[in-house]
């Protein structure tokens, strides 16, 4: 995937015009520009490509248009597939949101991770069989709330799962599904309650690491570890693109988290109905 920044803005015109002359010449250097992603406003595009190697795939938008990416990484399909989904594309190439006519994607997701909260000592206290009997309802209400809100699981990290979104209200409605269902099992099992963390963040897919939205993972990762049990904690950025959706926050200003030189802005969600 590479990104290509362009300041001022860009016009998605201009985009699938130079896409079909990468397409024109690609075959020539063993290279097949599957689909693109456009921020108009931010003036980013994001084009996913199978290429023998990178320089191979900057050749083609060299030779075909002059438009050369600002970064260019490397990633798995699998993971790609994970994160964004097997989105599909219009006439030009470029990136559709699901289920939608010809509205275009703009590549922004909202990465989500759960944390059963002592899951270790859980496996100490209950045994193997019942701890496995935990994680299993836990991974039943997870799995349930992402097929309902519209939610993708990247994959299993033993004791919590990561989840990619297209809507960030999504991420939040799901989220909010968790713990509430959480809550009720909890209430049914009082001798046994399952208490988790949820942490969410959203961004672009290149970011500062060479990564498939790499910072945005570790935001969320990192809300999740400093949630307390039972909370929902969000970027900055959720919150904002969430206003007008009928979903309630609690700022709670910044905060330090590991991995990050400066303190983030983070948003709990108020969830109890």
């Amino acid at each position: 995937m590479d990104i290509h920044e362009v300041p001022g803005g860009v016009s998605a015109e201009d985009v699938a015009k130079a896409h079909a002359q990468d397409a024109k010449i690609e075959d020539k250097y063993g290279v097949h520009y599957h689909k693109y992603w456009v921020n108009e406003k931010a003036g980013k595009i994001f084009c996913l490509c199978h290429a023998p190697n990178a320089e191979a795939a900057v050749q083609v938008h060299r030779e075909a248009h002059g438009m050369v990416a600002d970064k260019v990484i490397e990633i798995q399909p699998e993971i790609a597939d994970g994160f964004l989904g097997g989105v599909e594309v219009n006439e030009a190439g470029a990136a559709l949101f699901p289920g939608a006519t010809n509205e275009r994607d703009p590549g922004i997701r909202t990465v989500l991770f759960t944390d059963i909260v002592e899951s270790t000592t859980l496996t100490q206290s209950l045994g193997d069989e019942a701890a496995l009997a935990m994680l299993g309802v836990h991974d039943t209400i997870v799995r349930d709330a992402l097929s309902a809100l519209g939610g993708r699981e990247v994959k299993h990290t033993g004791d919590g799962i990561m989840a990619s979104f297209v809507s960030a209200a999504g991420a939040v409605r799901c989220a909010i599904q968790i713990q509430r269902e959480l809550d009720k099992h909890a209430q049914a099992n009082p001798e046994r309650p399952l208490k988790v963390r949820v942490g969410a963040a959203a961004g672009e897919p290149v970011e500062q690491h060479n990564d498939l939205f790499g910072s945005t993972v570790q935001l969320a990762a990192r809300l999740c570890a400093h949630a307390q049990p039972e909370q929902i904690l969000v970027s900055n950025a959720i919150a904002e693109l969430c206003v007008g959706k009928g979903l309630r926050f609690e700022e709670l200003g910044e905060v330090a988290l590991k991995g990050f030189s400066r303190p983030v802005r983070a948003h709990a969600v108020e969830w109890v109905a």
